[in-house]
């Protein structure tokens, strides 16, 4: 292994050199861009409605599908609310330990997804955090700015409720990621879209289809693991670390990515279980922090409030002065809360299937609350701070590259937009916001280090040696993504997070009435304890 290291670093030395000096990587981009601009522009292909209003049908089949969950499942999202935070409290521990009254058969319980004698790898409040590290990052900082600024505050409203719907989507297919899961006899799972894709479709004699579907998700994982969730966050992060602190050597990138990599090695080496007990302790941290921030700014302006709720109301349905009108406004939301909380995408599956539990339904419980925190408190407290700022008119809602014009500022858009409200109401703010932006980038890439191990070892084979080869890799990755700006690769991995969507969604289709098996028999051992 050490030979191999030693190979790896030795062929990565020059790209790193080059991609520095500004050479390298532009060539990289050019022809990675020609080469794959077909894929990323079906991807992100947008339908024309109208001259205003065009709509990337990836987001069709994810709110379309969280409609559908949402409906045959009634309203998990807030009829399971209760159950699930009593189960990440722990108050439902007892039900794992329950005498089974089901039939024992060869000494294993075939109606528990428990292989007895391996309960999994962590509890539920660790696999939650580990699943929100890599949906809680620059999104709901960036991103809802940019949504803010095209679609007006109406799209705060659009964005809650493609959160709610986006609960029971992750209910689904975290459920299914339990049902389904592989745990070998070291005691170490395996799971996620992979398993339940391949395993679920076979038992319903669709092998062929399944082992397809389970294939190309796992090399889109792998692909969005080194790209956007590796190489951009690494990159987002060296560039507000770096403005921030003022540094301007010509090698700052590439010294903050070889920091940046030991920190995550460390951590991935240790697997889900570290990386676990990491997020566990970050997550709280970064949401109180920024939660905190924004609830201060709130209380601040406390007049402001009922005046910003209405503009989030009506602006809902009338849209005045953006483009496309009350469409446009709730394309901006929608696409917000579908590429925040990531619910379809199939990847929380894979942290939650690590979980210790003999009732799926569980966990899939739990992973509802997922789309809540990031979409619906996370991305909604970034959504109003903006709006509160905004109610007198500092700049224009509707601009179509979703720019704020700000007298005595300048234009600023997205982080930088954000920065600006969150600075202007707390004096340097902007050294807690570097601190949030560079542990959301170190928390979503040890949380994709994970979904692109699974994925990996799917695809080549389950063994140690695999599995430090991807993390090795992973970590050289992440000293590239510092020190280059390749954005041709960041959008082809992009695309590939979101291509996942495909074949889990046809997936968590044909595979629903195991999901409600699951519930079933969860919502019964509770009722009985």
């Amino acid at each position: 292994m050490k030979k191999l290291l030693s190979l790896f670093v030795t062929a990565f030395l020059p790209v790193l050199t080059f991609a520095q000096d500004g050479g390298l990587d532009q060539k990289i981009d050019y022809y990675f861009g020609q080469a794959t601009g077909w894929f990323v522009g079906l991807i992100f292909y947008q339908i024309p409605f109208t001259d205003d209003i065009k709509v990337f049908w990836v987001l069709f089949p994810l709110i379309l599908g969280a409609l559908y969950f949402t409906i045959i499942f009634k309203f998990p999202g807030l009829r399971l609310f209760h159950i699930a935070v009593n189960t990440v409290r722990g108050k439902y521990e007892d039900v794992e330990e329950m005498p089974s009254d089901l039939n024992i058969v060869d000494g294993d319980e075939p109606d528990t997804i428990r292989i007895e004698g391996a309960h999994g790898e962590v509890n539920h409040f660790q696999a939650l955090t580990a699943a929100l590290s890599a949906t809680v990052g620059l999104g709901n900082i960036a991103g809802v700015a940019v949504a803010i600024a095209i679609g007006g505050p109406g799209a705060t409203f659009w964005m809650i409720l493609a959160g709610l719907l986006g609960m029971s989507s992750k209910f689904v297919e975290c459920t299914l990621g339990v049902r389904f899961r592989e745990v070998d006899e070291n005691g170490r799972v395996y799971g996620g879209p992979m398993y339940y894709l391949s395993k679920g479709l076979s038992a319903k004699n669709m092998a062929g289809l399944g082992k397809v579907l389970a294939t190309l998700f796992a090399i889109m994982c792998v692909g969005g693991s080194f790209g956007g969730g590796n190489m951009f966050q690494s990159n987002q992060a060296a560039e507000i670390f770096l403005t921030s602190a003022g540094i301007e050597s010509a090698y700052g990138g590439t010294v903050f990515g070889i920091i940046l990599a030991i920190l995550v090695g460390i951590v991935i080496l240790g697997g889900i279980q570290r990386i676990a007990s990491v997020t566990e302790k970050i997550v709280p941290f970064m949401a109180v922090i920024y939660v905190g921030a924004a609830l201060i700014i709130i209380f601040m302006n406390a007049e402001h409030v009922p005046a910003a709720f209405s503009a989030i109301f009506n602006g809902a349905f009338t849209g005045a002065g953006i483009a496309g009108g009350a469409i446009g406004v709730l394309i901006q939301g929608f696409r917000r809360a579908a590429f925040s909380n990531e619910a379809g995408i199939g990847s929380a599956a894979i942290a939650h299937a690590a979980v210790k539990t003999k009732h799926a339904a569980s966990e899939g419980i739990v992973a509802l609350l997922e789309p809540f925190i990031d979409t619906v408190v996370i991305c909604t407290m970034t959504a109003l701070v903006i709006v509160i700022y905004n109610i007198e008119g500092a700049f224009a809602y509707g601009d179509a590259g979703g720019n704020a014009v700000i007298n005595g500022v300048g234009t600023l858009s997205g982080v930088g937009l954000t920065n600006h409200i969150f600075e202007s109401a707390i004096p340097h703010f902007s050294i807690a916001l570097t601190i949030a932006v560079v542990l959301f980038a170190f928390s979503t890439m040890i949380s994709w280090s994970y979904y692109g191990m699974q994925s990996w070892t799917y695809l080549f084979g389950k063994s140690d040696r695999n599995e430090k080869i991807y993390k090795i890799l992973f970590c050289l990755f992440v000293v590239v993504g510092a020190a280059s700006k390749m954005g041709s690769v960041l959008d082809f991995s992009d695309a590939m997070i979101f291509a996942m969507m495909v074949p889990n969604m046809i997936g968590l289709f044909i595979l629903a009435p195991y999901v409600k098996e699951e519930l079933s028999k969860y919502l019964a051992a509770i009722k009985g304890k």
